[in-house]
């Protein structure tokens, strides 16, 4: 299989209803709570690419462009945008939906680099 392959077949995709325990004041989502379904969708689209153990380096500039309301689904998709030897970047994108509407916007995008690990957690090779 191409790295070109890879990317594609390690492209993800998770949904979420968001409900008013992970909101704030204002009723809309928590930044906190979106960077960390962010890391996490990144790190599955990582391990699902590399099949090897990773974790993350560091995260990109990640805009919040729109805010995510209580009563909504987000999508979050998690793509590889650039490989390297031991590292990887996983670009990932949260769009907001109406539940009773087909209304759709991208509310937050953001970049993340994952190193590839081995046992004793020194930098291996993603391939």
């Amino acid at each position: 299989m191409t790295i070109e392959e890879r990317m594609q077949a390690s492209e993800t995709h998770i949904f979420k209803a968001i409900f008013p325990d992970s909101t704030n004041h204002y009723d809309t989502m928590f930044g906190g709570t979106a960077m960390y379904l962010m890391d996490e969708v990144a790190f599955i689209t990582a391990t699902r690419f590399t099949r090897k153990k990773v974790v993350t380096v560091s995260s990109d500039r990640i805009d919040f462009t729109k805010p995510i309301p209580a009563g909504t689904i987000i999508e979050l998709i998690g793509r590889v945008s650039k490989v390297g030897n031991t590292s990887m970047k996983v670009s990932v994108e949260i769009y907001v939906e109406e539940m009773y509407c087909n209304n759709r916007e991208m509310a937050i995008s953001g970049t993340f680099t994952f190193v590839a690990i081995d046992d004793q957690k020194r930098p291996v090779s993603v391939l």
